[in-house]
């Protein structure tokens, strides 16, 4: 899955859950980086549809609704308390107040209202920010046309939405990524890891180099996880762990099947 295509999603194509990228001249699903090529046609469900319309139906179809999927992602990234995505989720639904406390633990409508009123400012705010944050982007986009290129090694990597938690951990700039990949990896990414650092910063931008040789869409065997790590690290099982750790990789309850964490 393509992170920077997940975070660098406009608003609406983050609530279509497909973006277009007009360099490749295709649609990519933001959840699992299925592609669709403009100017083909796809067999969908015994209709035909072009590549606009073949995503928004993939997505509809093969990944729970998108509302859930943004609300699942938890307070570090919504902003929400349990209580408060418990609330939205009954507003998506068509509750009213009165519905609502009857389905909860909520005293009176008008904690539900409070409710309401406390989830609609926190938009309010959430609109100034990205506000700022887009004018911040294109200010320093063209401070670094101007001739100031050390900037870009200042940008902060784009890290994956299904991370555990997010902290000081995941603060990283683009130019300690690139130290951290000359060090540890070869050109042809056939050195093997003698020593899994310690640092965490270290840690997860090897992990995300690691899922690199991962495929969305695709369940693995416990044996050729390992297969793929042995080629890095002879320790390979400890790796394994620390993707499933920090949300890499999820596994069935079996621990027989593993795949691409993306919701």
């Amino acid at each position: 899955m393509d992170w920077a295509l997940f975070w660098n999603a406009s608003t609406e194509d983050l609530k279509r859950g497909f973006s277009l990228n007009e360099r490749d001249n295709h649609y990519a699903c933001l959840f699992c980086g299925m592609t669709f090529e403009r100017g083909v046609i796809y067999p969908v469900e015994e209709m035909f549809y072009d590549a606009r319309k073949a995503a928004d139906t993939h997505v509809r179809t093969q990944h729970q609704p998108i509302f859930e999927f943004y609300l699942n992602m938890g307070r570090i990234y919504t902003g929400l308390s349990e209580g408060q995505a418990e609330m939205a989720k009954h507003f998506y639904n068509g509750y009213s107040d009165k519905e609502i406390v009857a389905l909860t633990s909520a005293n009176s409508a008008s904690t539900i209202r409070n409710q309401r009123f406390s989830i609609r400012e926190k938009y309010k705010q959430a609109k100034i920010l990205v506000v700022l944050v887009e004018l911040l982007e294109e200010r320093l986009e063209r401070i670094k046309q101007g001739g100031r290129t050390e900037l870009s090694d200042e940008k902060l990597v784009d890290f994956h939405p299904t991370a555990t938690s997010v902290d000081e951990r995941y603060a990283i700039s683009q130019a300690e990524k690139q130290a951290v990949i000359n060090r540890y990896f070869e050109a042809d990414n056939k050195l093997l890891i003698k020593q899994f650092p310690a640092k965490e910063k270290k840690k997860i931008i090897i992990m995300q180099k690691l899922m690199d040789d991962f495929e969305t869409n695709k369940q693995y065997t416990e044996k050729e996880v390992n297969n793929i790590l042995k080629r890095y690290y002879d320790d390979f099982a400890s790796v394994r762990r620390c993707l499933i750790q920090y949300g890499f990789m999820d596994r069935s309850g079996d621990g027989a099947r593993y795949w691409v964490k993306l919701e």
